[in-house]
C-alpha cells in the first residue's frame, strides 16, 4: 500500500461527492479558494441520484408552515432553469381534486382545521388547495413559468388515463432536473475552477494539527493512501454525516441526523401526454407520477425511517404495493408487481428536529460550524436538490467567517457545462445537431442535447455516419460517448454510465451491460499502463 502527501494546506477538503459537497466545492473554488473533494464511490452514488428528479417548491411543505423554505426554493426554481436548460426543464402537474381528500394527521394545517373546523374530520377542503396554489405562485416572483389554472378532466386528455371519478383537476408549473447530471456537471465545474475531484477515495480519518486538518485517504481502486491538509473541512457526507462526526472526525457533537428512505418505482408508459400528475391519497401523504425517459412513467415517493446508512436501500416489496395501491385510486388501468420495470431508492439525511413522523421532518438545511478540535469543521444535514445552491452559498457566509474569500455570491446564473443556451432553446439544438449529423435518430439527438447541450457535438467530433463513433453498446450508446465519459466526467464502471451519467440500464440488457463493464474496464487498464 503506497503513501504520500500533499505538500501545500488547502483551504477547504469537502468530504462527499454528493449535490451538497459538488456544490460548495464548486461555489469555493469560484471565490478563489483551493479545494479538494472525497467521494468514496462515484459522484451521486446515493441520494443524489435517487430524489424524484424534481425542482420543485414543495407545495406540501406549505402544510407544515416552511414558509420560508418554500420560497427559497421556489425563486431557486427559475435560477437554476435558466443556468441549465439542458438537464432542467418546465413542467406542468395536474392535481385532480376529489372531497375525500386528506390532511396526514400531524401537519399544523390539520390541527388548526381539526380545531376551527371539526365538521370537516381531516379532509382537505377545494378552497384551501386552491389557497396553496395561490400562494405557490407568488411567494417565489414567479417569471418564467406560467401559473394554476382550473382544469376540466371530463374529455380532456388529462382526464383520459384518470377514473372517471375525477372530473376536476388544478394545474401548475414545477420542473424536471436530471439528479445525477446536475452533480456531475457541479462537479466538472468545481475542477474546471482548480478544485480537485477525487473519485473512490474513502477518507480513513480526519485530525487537526498545529491549526490544520491532517486528512488521511485511501483510493479504494489502488489502495493508494494520500495525507492532505486543509485549514478547514466540509463535512457534505450525506447519509453519512454522522457517522463522519463520530467515527472520521471525532467530535463530541450534540447534532443529530435523520434518515427517511425514499422509494420508487418505474413502469413502461401509463399515458399519452408529458404532463405529470400530483396523487393525494386517503392517509394523507402524496405522490407523483411523472412521464420518464420517454418510454416509462415514474411513481414517488415513500417516507420510511432507515437506521444504518451502510444498509443499501431497496424498495421493499411492501413499498412497491404501496405505490401501486395509491396509483391504482386513481389511474383506470390498474397496476401489479409485473407491471414495474425498474425501481431505486434513496436515503435522505434530514436534521433531527425531534418530527414525531418521517413524513413531518422537516426537509429545510442546518449548516453548523465545529471549531472544538481547534480547527474549523462545517457539518452539512438535511437539504433539497432545489435548494443545493443557496445551501453551497449559506455554507460560504459560514466558511468566511474563518477563511478569507476573493469574491462574493456568484454563482446566480452562471451556466453549467453545456448549459449556455436560452430556457427554450432546447429543441433548436437539437434541430441543429441533426441537421449536422443526419444519422441520429430523434431519440438519440433529443438525449444527448438533454444531457450535454452545447457540447454534445464535441462528443461526436468529425462522424459521418454512426460507425465512425466506435463501438455501438446498444440503446444509442457508443464508444465515443463513453471515452468522452471516461475522460471528462469521472466515469469508471458501466453502473457509472448507465444508472448516473445516463439512464441507458433501462434500455440494454444484462449482455450488454456485461460488455459495457469488460470494454471500460480493459479501457482503464490501457491508460494505466500507458502512465507508467
Amino acid at each position: 500500500m503506497e503513501h504520500s502527501a500533499d505538500t501545500a494546506p488547502l483551504d477547504l477538503f469537502v468530504i462527499g461527492g454528493g449535490i451538497n459537497g459538488c456544490g460548495v466545492a464548486r461555489d469555493a473554488a469560484g471565490r478563489g479558494l483551493s479545494v479538494a473533494l472525497a467521494e468514496m464511490n462515484d459522484l451521486a452514488s446515493a441520494t443524489s441520484s435517487a430524489s424524484t428528479k424534481l425542482f420543485h417548491g414543495g407545495l406540501r411543505y406549505l402544510e407544515y408552515f416552511e414558509f420560508r423554505l418554500v420560497r427559497e426554493a421556489l425563486i431557486e426554481r427559475e435560477t437554476l432553469l435558466r443556468a441549465m436548460p439542458h438537464i432542467s426543464w418546465p413542467m406542468r402537474f395536474i392535481l385532480p381534486y376529489h372531497k375525500d381528500m386528506r390532511f396526514e394527521s400531524d401537519t399544523p394545517t390539520s390541527r388548526l382545521l381539526g380545531l376551527f373546523m371539526p365538521w370537516m374530520k381531516g379532509r382537505r377542503p377545494a378552497w384551501l388547495i386552491r389557497l396553496g396554489l395561490f400562494m405557490y405562485d407568488r411567494l417565489g416572483g414567479r417569471k418564467i413559468l406560467p401559473g394554476t389554472t382550473t382544469l376540466d378532466l371530463r374529455g380532456s386528455a388529462e382526464g383520459a388515463p384518470l377514473q372517471d371519478r375525477f372530473a376536476k383537476a388544478y394545474e401548475y408549473s414545477d420542473c424536471w432536473i436530471e439528479d445525477s447530471r446536475l452533480v456531475v456537471l457541479n462537479a466538472r465545474d468545481a475542477e474546471a475552477r482548480g478544485a480537485r475531484i477525487m473519485t473512490r477515495t474513502k477518507v480513513i480519518s480526519a485530525s487537526c494539527q498545529d491549526g490544520l486538518w491532517r486528512v488521511e485517504t485511501r483510493n479504494t481502486e489502488t489502495g493508494e493512501v494520500k495525507t492532505h491538509t486543509a485549514r478547514m473541512l466540509v463535512n457534505a457526507g450525506g447519509p453519512w454525516v454522522g457517522d463522519i462526526i463520530q467515527t472520521k472526525v471525532r467530535l463530541n457533537s450534540r447534532e443529530g441526523v435523520r434518515l427517511v428512505r425514499g422509494s420508487h418505482i418505474v413502469t413502461r408508459r401509463l399515458y399519452d401526454h408529458d404532463k405529470c400528475y400530483f396523487f393525494q391519497g386517503t392517509d394523507g401523504r402524496i405522490i407523483f407520477a411523472i412521464p420518464y425517459e420517454t418510454d416509462f412513467t415514474l411513481f414517488g415517493t415513500t417516507d420510511a425511517e432507515h437506521d444504518d446508512p451502510s444498509t443499501e436501500p431497496e424498495c421493499t416489496p411492501e413499498e412497491q404495493e404501496y405505490l401501486l395501491a395509491f396509483a391504482n385510486q386513481y389511474f383506470k388501468q390498474q397496476l401489479t408487481r409485473d407491471d414495474i420495470v425498474w425501481t431505486y431508492s434513496g436515503v435522505r439525511p434530514l436534521y433531527d428536529d425531534g418530527a414525531s413522523s418521517a413524513t413531518a421532518a422537516t426537509r429545510d438545511y442546518t449548516l453548523k460550524v465545529d471549531t472544538s478540535a481547534g480547527a474549523p469543521v462545517l457539518n452539512i444535514f438535511g437539504g433539497k436538490i432545489t435548494t443545493y445552491r443557496r445551501l453551497a452559498e449559506g455554507a460560504m457566509d459560514k466558511v468566511g467567517n474563518h477563511l478569507r474569500l476573493s469574491k462574493g455570491k456568484w454563482t446566480a446564473g452562471v451556466p453549467l457545462p453545456g448549459g449556455d443556451f436560452p430556457v427554450d432553446g432546447a429543441p433548436r439544438l437539437v434541430a441543429d445537431l441533426k441537421a449536422r449529423y443526419p444519422f441520429l435518430t430523434d431519440f438519440w439527438a433529443q438525449r444527448l442535447v438533454r444531457a450535454y447541450g452545447t457540447q454534445a457535438a464535441g462528443i461526436l467530433g468529425d462522424a459521418e455516419k454512426a460507425e465512425d463513433l466506435g463501438r455501438d453498446f446498444g440503446a444509442t450508446l457508443t464508444e465515443a460517448e463513453v471515452c468522452w465519459l471516461m475522460a471528462n466526467e469521472y466515469a469508471r464502471t458501466a453502473e457509472d454510465v448507465i444508472w448516473r451519467r445516463n439512464k441507458l440500464g433501462l434500455r440494454l440488457d444484462a449482455e450488454q451491460v456485461r460488455e459495457l463493464d469488460v470494454w471500460m474496464a480493459r479501457r482503464r487498464q490501457s491508460k494505466t499502463e500507458a502512465a507508467e
